[in-house]
């Protein structure tokens, strides 16, 4: 009785319910979906709850699992919280009794989502995701993106390597009303090509080989926020289509199972690469084009506003001072009027590699024309970080890959740091750079 009207009832107040009569069912439902939540009796004949309850915790630890036990079976309650219960329901429940627990658990599983893309934020920030500058170009992308902000539509940012677009889809994020929900922030070209569905819709324990669990989605972390998609035009056509498919429906199928889900988030992509082009030369879907490009923001390069080199290495300086604990220095009038007149093809990027250089040489006081790198000048240029000292000495052994990683670390350098125009002298794709990268790191820290 109690299964039957947690079966009419609960869907009315916006829940979606998958009732089983016994453990053995519960199992099955358990490895074909996924779920929020589990309301499991102890006693069942058959598998009992006690199964249940730790398959739950071997296949799917995200589910919050509550105990329904009789009244006065405070020992089981205990015991079951020990062997991973998160609640209990005591026997005989009020329907507002299990509307509670319910909101509880949705409450916590908002919670993890946050923390989840607190992490990821975390891992990915460069910097601080204030936009620095106050030259004309900055003005109007500043009033562009507080105009766009207030809204729900999607954001399409534009704009070379280094320009700050993760830091535009930020302040985009902390202007809007979803600002206390998570923002997550997907590198699309650094993700490995097999895993990108998996990455972004999550999948269930068994989908593929070396899916041990179900695992949520990126999309579905950002559940109530902002999704940032970095580098979209590297996604390839198969992925496209499934990213146009939620965009229009908002719902989301992990991998493995045949039940959708609505997912509630706000998209802001981003891309160096020209997608009109790409439209018309066919390698990049004029549907999902159109979907993403709601509005437009195009940032400038720094070499459209070199009135903001100044403010901008000076807030260099005060970071690294504030994450790394270098002492702080001033930046001579010297030093301002050559990095002004540099080209900056890796732009804000590019400036805090040499920003960095320049604090590090320096006398601790002030940062002068000659504490700045000879690349400026186009003959020396800054490591990139990553590159492994061994891979450059003459003595160290020249295996196929050392040569094949030499090369590439050159023309990174070359390009100081920035990976797709690396790629595109290479020859190879940008996601074939990233796998190669990370291949070769790997090799390094197990040697």
């Amino acid at each position: 009785m109690i299964r039957e009207v947690m079966r009419i009832e609960l869907p009315r107040m916006g829940h979606e319910v998958t009732v089983c009569d016994g453990g053995e069912a519960a199992i099955k439902a358990i490895d074909a979906g996924s779920f929020d939540a589990a309301i499991v009796d102890l006693k069942m004949p058959g598998i009992d709850g006690w199964q249940v309850v730790d398959h739950l915790r071997k296949v799917s630890p995200e589910t919050q699992v509550i105990i329904h036990t009789a009244h006065g079976s405070m020992d089981e309650a205990i015991q079951a919280l020990r062997r991973g219960a998160n609640d209990f329901l005591q026997k005989p429940c009020k329907l507002v009794d299990i509307a509670t627990v319910l909101s509880r658990v949705a409450e916590k599983r908002t919670l993890t989502n946050r923390t989840i893309a607190l992490e990821k934020r975390l891992q990915a920030v460069e910097g601080s995701p204030q936009l620095i500058g106050e030259t004309a170009p900055m003005q109007r992308v500043k009033k562009l993106i507080d105009k766009i902000a207030p809204t729900e539509s999607s954001v399409l940012i534009l704009g070379e390597t280094g320009t700050g677009k993760e830091l535009a889809a930020r302040r985009i994020h902390e202007a809007s009303k979803r600002s206390s929900m998570p923002f997550v922030a997907v590198n699309c070209g650094a993700l490995p090509e097999q895993l990108v569905e998996s990455e972004l819709f999550g999948h269930r324990k068994g989908a593929f080989t070396g899916a041990d669990s179900h695992r949520k989605g990126l999309i579905e972390v950002a559940d109530g926020g902002t999704l940032f998609l970095d580098e979209l035009g590297e996604l390839d056509r198969n992925t496209q289509v499934k990213l146009l498919r939620f965009l229009e429906s908002g719902e989301v199928r992990r991998i493995g199972e045949n039940e959708s889900f609505h997912v509630d988030v706000r998209i802001v992509c981003a891309t160096n690469r020209p997608l009109q082009e790409m439209v018309d030369d066919g390698s990049f879907r004029e549907d999902l084009y159109f979907r993403v490009n709601t509005f437009e923001i195009r940032l400038p390069s720094l070499r459209e506003r070199t009135g903001d080199i100044e403010p901008l290495a000076k807030h260099l300086i005060e970071r690294l001072h504030r994450t790394r604990k270098v002492e702080r220095a001033s930046i001579a009038a010297d030093a301002i009027s050559v990095l002004q007149s540099h080209p900056w093809k890796g732009n804000v990027r590019e400036l805090a590699n040499t920003i960095e250089y320049a604090l590090t040489l320096c006398d601790g006081k002030s940062i002068t024309a000659a504490d700045l790198p000879d690349s400026l000048g186009g003959t020396v240029p800054i490591p990139v970080a990553g590159s492994s000292d061994d891979i450059w000495s003459a003595d160290a052994p020249q295996t196929l890959r050392d040569i094949e990683m030499k090369v590439i670390y050159r023309v990174l350098d070359k390009h100081r740091g920035d990976k797709p125009r690396a790629a595109s002298e290479l020859g190879i794709a940008l996601k074939t750079l990233y796998n190669k990268l990370n291949q070769y790191e790997a090799q390094s820290a197990a040697s």
